[in-house]
């Protein structure tokens, strides 16, 4: 069990945070009727319910076929495709934006909760709180134009490690379910993301990290302002302003919203997730829900039910029930992450 989580809200700050991982050098590519469509994946219940599923819902004549136009598959992101400790990375980001902008604004050194975080850097966001870390998150975001908001992205994930691994956050991606993506839509299925992060962070990096691309990523977002600026130029500027929430009971609406068709098949790890697995599963025909159970704190983290961060607790009891399957980290999955690049190498 994590010792280490603070107690912020993933729904509050993730909203407010826009945030992208663009993983270099790894592989998501599957191709049907390979030898093991599934290379990552130990041999289990989880595995061959997968293939199983795949099997029957693409078996043209078969009693439970589905057309291509409807395998819809929903996952989560963080926790489900990439890590989320021991911070969601979108607010590991957002802290190490003050630093980066602490130059231009010297009122900060001066100025809670900014202050702690110039001070302590990322071990700042356990002191400073939810409160502290929504004002974080607004003071760097906030004003920016989308393309600028893109670029700070993008320049954060070539220059910025995580704290235990020392790897690059957009290299802490999980390959087995890079396999599963892959194995999908080799067999006709359309992936999405469907997660509380925010939309323009993960559409940043969503299709070279997942091969999933930006119209498929379905996220929280604040309120952007059409502008013209002096010389021409047409801007989207960042308000800090919410405009939708993606997580718990937000996903349903959001899928009903953005995608338009009910998932056959959906991922999480978290109770963030619950909703979206069990409006899933409660459509019509062949369902698949799985949940990511963070077991192995060797390879990765152990946590669930008393997480602040990704909280697996009401989701799993209902998992165990209805005989979802539920992923054991650990046990399921032969490896955890992708080899990393050579020219990651620390």
């Amino acid at each position: 069990m994590q010792s280490e989580a603070f107690p912020v809200r993933r729904r509050t700050v993730l909203c407010a945070a826009a945030t992208l991982v663009m993983a270099r050098g790894v592989s998501w590519a599957g191709t049907a009727g390979q030898a093991d469509p599934l290379p990552s994946w130990n041999e289990g219940a989880g595995k061959q319910a997968i293939l199983d599923f795949v099997a029957r819902v693409t078996r043209e004549g078969g009693p439970d076929f589905v057309p291509a136009a409807r395998r819809i598959a929903a996952f989560d992101n963080d926790g489900t495709l990439w890590a989320e400790n021991p911070v969601y990375f979108q607010v590991a980001f957002a802290l190490d934006q003050v630093a980066a902008l602490a130059p231009e604004r010297p009122e900060w050194r001066d100025t809670p909760p900014f202050k702690e975080v110039i001070e302590a850097g990322p071990r700042a966001a356990a002191a400073i709180g939810e409160k502290g870390l929504l004002q974080v998150v607004a003071a760097t975001h906030a004003g920016m134009t989308t393309d600028a908001f893109a670029a700070a992205v993008e320049n954060w994930l070539r220059t910025a490690h995580h704290p235990r691994f020392g790897r690059s956050y957009d290299s802490l991606v999980y390959q087995p379910m890079l396999d599963l993506l892959g194995y999908l839509r080799a067999n006709g299925f359309k992936t999405f993301i469907v997660s509380g992060g925010g939309v323009e962070f993960m559409r940043v990096f969503a299709e070279r990290t997942y091969g999933i691309p930006p119209e498929q990523v379905v996220g929280s977002s604040c309120v952007t302002k059409f502008e013209t600026r002096p010389d021409g130029t047409l801007v989207l500027v960042k308000e800090a302003k919410v405009e939708f929430i993606d997580d718990g009971p937000g996903k349903p609406s959001g899928i009903n919203r953005f995608i338009g068709r009910r998932p056959i098949l959906a991922f999480g790890n978290s109770d963030g997730d619950h909703q979206m697995l069990q409006w899933t599963a409660a459509g019509t025909g062949p369902r698949l829900l799985g949940l990511v159970h963070h077991t192995d704190a060797e390879r990765e983290y152990a946590y669930d039910r008393q997480s602040y961060v990704g909280r697996l607790d009401k989701a799993l009891d209902e998992a165990e029930r209805r005989g979802w399957i539920v992923v054991d980290m650990r046990r399921d999955w032969g490896t955890v992450f992708p080899v990393e690049p050579a020219a990651e190498r620390r």
